[in-house]
């Protein structure tokens, strides 16, 4: 891990929701332009997730804007 990349493939991700034949995961895709990638998630670590990209939101700064 740390070897990684500092730049990204493009990404979009959605989660799918709790799917109803298995309420107790929800469902994470994650799409590049190499393919698509799903990921089963429970509920805590679900919310884990969520948690870390509020706080990260949080930390960033603010674009710059042109004058």
């Amino acid at each position: 891990m740390t070897n990684r990349s500092t730049s990204a493939d493009f990404v979009t991700a959605f989660a799918t929701g709790w799917p109803e034949n298995q309420p107790d995961i929800m469902v994470l895709s994650l799409t590049t332009h190499k393919g698509v990638q799903d990921f089963a998630l429970n509920k805590e670590q679900a919310l884990l997730i969520a948690k870390t990209m509020k706080e990260t939101a949080a930390r960033l700064t603010q674009p710059k804007r042109e004058s």
